[in-house]
């Protein structure tokens, strides 16, 4: 069937021609702030729309926010809209998956204090007392065994760490003594339900989270959950910053509580342009921790031409695939918010 597309913000020159060479003859895509006119399309790509977008073609039937997670606004939009279908693109997993590992091995090895020691030619650390913590036949404890947190379990299983994972769409599975057992094993990969954090987080050397922010994870990972992980654990989070407590989180990396972290999502983002260079990203100085790795939001890596490539190569599977009257992939339960 023909298929009309229009997406609310146009690519790059070349990342559109990249996905014009990826579609079928039966997709055509309109692009930019300026709706068509008449307006039928029948995908809307848009990641944060206007009520006016959503009303003006009688054919919408699908909304697609083009990366992972669904905006606050959008969901209280696409609320309103029961009719219309919304979807993401997982295109960045990989690249985020990377970022994830990056700032896990930063972290846990304190390469950022070191560094900065070295470029003073201060040798100091080398002398000193090694805060690293070692990572093989430890566990990892992934919060959200998505698209991203599947490749992050795998890098953790090369790295020759054992790997659980919590998964909103397992079903609770519980031994006769009371006892959590993983609803899935995926491979070498133990799956539980979100019900289960209290036992897994006395485990997690590694506590990963690569949760969407919803009303059900904000804040999951306060003051009594970082106190339940053992000792020299290390946190990172690429998910979303209010999922942990900010104050907490602050106190337990100040106080040794929480050994070290990485952190890629915040709290606290520049409003306009100018704003850029004089910004902080948090009420309580994190960045004045050396036991910190901080990343500006970066592990999608928006810029990076590999990552756009594969967005629109995400984006024309999904076009294709409504042209040839599949189901389309990625589809967000609007009620729960991801």
């Amino acid at each position: 069937m023909k298929i009309s597309a229009h997406l609310l913000h146009a690519p790059e020159p070349a990342s559109l021609s990249y996905l014009q060479e990826h579609l079928e003859p039966d997709v055509t895509i309109t692009t930019g702030p300026d709706l068509p006119e008449p307006a039928g399309y029948h995908i809307l790509v848009a990641g944060r729309p206007q009520r006016e977008h959503l009303v003006a073609s009688p054919n919408l039937k699908a909304l697609v926010i083009p990366w992972a997670g669904l905006p606050a606004s959008t969901r209280e939009l696409a609320l309103t809209f029961p009719h219309i279908a919304v979807h993401n693109l997982h295109h960045n997993s990989r690249a985020v998956a990377e970022m994830t590992m990056a700032l896990l091995l930063s972290a846990a090895k304190f390469i950022v204090p070191m560094d900065r020691a070295l470029r003073a030619c201060d040798w100091r650390p080398r002398y000193g007392l090694n805060p690293a913590v070692m990572l093989e036949a430890k566990t990892a404890v992934i919060l959200g065994y998505g698209a991203i947190g599947q490749r992050v379990a795998k890098l953790c299983r090369a790295l020759g760490m054992h790997v659980l994972a919590t998964r909103r769409t397992v079903d609770a599975l519980r031994s006769e003594e009371g006892a959590w057992r993983p609803a899935l094993v995926d491979g070498e990969i133990e799956v539980y339900p979100p019900a289960a954090l209290a036992a897994l987080l006395p485990q997690a050397h590694a506590l990963i989270i690569c949760l969407p922010l919803t009303s059900e994870t904000e804040g999951l990972i306060g003051a009594q959950e970082l106190a339940q992980l053992p000792s020299r654990a290390v946190l990172v989070n690429v998910g979303r910053g209010a999922i942990v407590d900010e104050q907490a989180l602050y106190e337990a990396l100040r106080d040794g509580v929480l050994h070290a972290a990485g952190l890629d999502v915040w709290y606290n983002y520049p409003q306009d342009e100018a704003a850029r260079i004089h910004t902080p990203p948090s009420a309580y100085p994190i960045y004045e921790l050396d036991n910190v790795v901080l990343s500006p939001h970066r592990s999608g890596t928006p810029r990076l031409e590999a990552v756009e490539q594969e967005r629109m190569r995400a984006l024309a599977t999904l076009l294709n695939a409504a042209a040839r009257g599949e189901p389309l992939p990625n589809r967000v339960d609007v009620q729960v918010g991801y």
